[in-house]
């Protein structure tokens, strides 16, 4: 009877679960990639673009596995297919190893070398820095002037390193509000910055109208 009553449930999960493909947030599959049709709308990247920056990402710690082995601690983020190293390594050879590695994977436009040449940060460090993170798009959320999620954020030794495509009035004021942060040490704006007109040709007039 257990079985039966788990197998009712199962099924029952398994229709909802069909329903929603048909209901307005839908998930998109995009290359083998499940993306919410929000998150895309929201994104100032196309879809396919959102799938290549996560494939560069799983690409490069398999680069790096390669290139240095365990001598490191490092952490990939692309962006529109702008690559951002952080982290530490043991030597200077080692980081130039790894940029050398990276670089030859497919669809990577420009590559952000700032690893640190230095001991690997503890995990104390690293949840910190998590914290900071969370700060940080806190404060971009409350910026009433601000489109929040259009702008990432990365933090790394008390570093805050801002990603996306925005105008240099974003730009500007993003920077300014992650430098008012409590405990943020310097940011450093990996920005792709866009003209006023390009913004109003890549973000839909709902998504620009939204609070």
């Amino acid at each position: 009877m257990i079985r039966s009553s788990f197998a009712r449930r199962s099924a029952l999960l398994a229709a909802l679960a069909a329903s929603s493909l048909f209901s307005a947030c839908a998930p998109l599959l995009v290359g083998g990639a499940v993306v919410g049709t929000t998150m895309v709308v929201a994104d100032r990247r196309t879809s396919g673009t959102q799938v290549e920056d996560q494939g560069i990402e799983l690409k490069t710690l398999s680069r790096v596995r390669e290139a240095i082995g365990d001598r490191g601690h490092v952490n990939a983020t692309s962006y529109n297919r702008m690559l951002l190293l952080t982290g530490e390594v043991a030597s200077e050879a080692d980081k130039a190893a790894v940029e050398q590695n990276v670089a030859r994977i497919e669809n990577v436009r420009s590559i952000v070398n700032e690893l640190g040449v230095m001991g690997a940060t503890s995990l104390t460090s690293r949840s910190n820095d998590t914290i900071l993170t969370s700060k940080v798009k806190a404060s971009f959320v409350d910026a009433k002037d601000l489109q929040a999620n259009a702008v990432k954020v990365v933090t790394e030794r008390g570093v805050v390193y801002l990603m996306g495509r925005v105008t240099e009035r974003e730009a500007t004021r993003a920077s300014e509000i992650a430098r008012g942060v409590g405990g943020v040490q310097k940011v450093v704006r990996v920005f792709e910055v866009v003209s006023e007109a390009e913004l109003a040709d890549m973000v839909p007039k709902a998504v620009q109208k939204a609070p």
